[in-house]
């Protein structure tokens, strides 16, 4: 499969196809929700996917290097090596890194607006110093960097049947409603390594702290100031869900079943943590093998019927978003005001 994503990518020089190999393995090891969903793509555009998710999860893997074989200092240098390279790389247009080449590469294919991959290094970098958020403000600010940029890099290569200015903000929120899902499934295993994402406001808003998500997780006992919070939480993440779903039709329609997957395999994380009964902080919850191969087989469907009409219908206009220069490039749209946004709207979930 590898090859023909290669092939039809139009991807020749053997250095670079090794490169994207690579940013898959990576993908197709870390990402399951992510890899499975890019499978449901036009197959000329799954290198490039692979290389945007490869990169984020090898820095992710620095920050949270789960082996305990380096110190902070080890990963703080490895990062800033990381992101000397990509900016290299970015500046020059080659670099010998094999993930950084394929970033590289799929930049100027796509002309992906540089600021977002500097957005999400610096980020990556907070997280080896910052561990907790005061007020959901503060948390929206890091998820501009290590999520909403995200969705904006996909978009060139997605492509939209309408104008990007319309389509950004949905795409950084789609990001970010991944990374809230992320935080709400994962508050036990973050602890361990000493970060607690859930704003401090949220969690005082109903009596908790980051005292009693320690002394739950160390215990394994249950609080209902816990529960109250997660449930706040589930809450304002899926307001952000509903910000971002009027995207998914602006996309291009063989690109649509792809989104649609990811976004209905991540929003049912949010039902399995409910019906785990938000025992969040003790263990992750999971969506069963079953639901993720009906979701998928459904979308491997309409993504086969997509690229089929399409290709009959004679394509039709897909724009990459606006032009700058004769460039492709999606405005820039600050993830924070898509949070804010959200807490807005679940204020009184978080103050009450």
């Amino acid at each position: 499969m590898t090859r023909r994503e290669l092939d039809a990518a139009g991807i020749e020089e053997p250095g670079l196809r090794s490169a994207y190999s690579h940013c898959r393995q990576l993908n197709a090891r870390h990402g399951k929700t992510y890899f499975l969903a890019a499978r449901l793509l036009p197959i000329e555009r799954r290198p490039a996917v692979h290389a945007l998710y490869g990169f984020a999860r090898w820095a992710d893997d620095i920050v949270d290097d789960l082996t305990g074989e380096t110190t902070p200092a080890e990963r703080d240098e490895a990062l800033h090596a990381l992101r000397g390279r990509m900016e290299t790389g970015l500046r020059t247009g080659r670099s010998e890194e094999p993930v950084v080449r394929a970033l590289v590469h799929t930049a100027e294919q796509y002309d992906i607006d540089h600021s977002y991959f500097i957005d999400f290094m610096t980020a990556m970098l907070s997280d080896l110093h910052v561990t907790d958020y005061p007020t959901y403000e503060d948390l929206a600010q890091y998820m501009h960097g290590s999520a909403a940029v995200i969705g904006l890099q996909m978009l060139p290569v997605l492509g939209t049947v309408t104008s990007c200015e319309e389509a950004a903000p949905h795409a950084a929120a789609l990001g970010v409603a991944f990374q809230l899902t992320n935080f709400l499934r994962d508050v036990g295993e973050d602890l361990d390594r000493g970060r607690v994402y859930l704003p401090a406001d949220l969690l005082a808003a109903h009596g908790a702290d980051r005292e009693l998500l320690l002394w739950s997780r160390r215990t394994g006992r249950d609080d209902p100031r816990i529960t109250a919070a997660l449930q706040a939480g589930v809450a304002l993440t899926r307001d952000v869900y509903r910000q971002a779903e009027p995207g998914l039709d602006m996309l291009d329609p063989t690109a649509r079943p792809c989104m649609r997957t990811a976004f209905t395999l991540y929003g049912d994380i949010l039902g399995a943590i409910e019906s785990d009964g938000f025992q969040a902080v003790h263990r992750r919850a999971l969506v069963s093998r079953r639901r993720r191969a009906a979701v998928a087989l459904s979308a491997a469907v309409r993504a086969s019927w997509a690229r089929s009409s399409w290709g009959r219908r004679g394509g039709g206009t897909l724009r990459p978003a606006r032009s700058v220069e004769g460039r492709s490039i999606p405005p820039r749209v600050d993830g924070r005001d898509v949070a804010e946004k959200s807490a807005d709207a679940a204020r009184g979930e978080i103050t009450t």
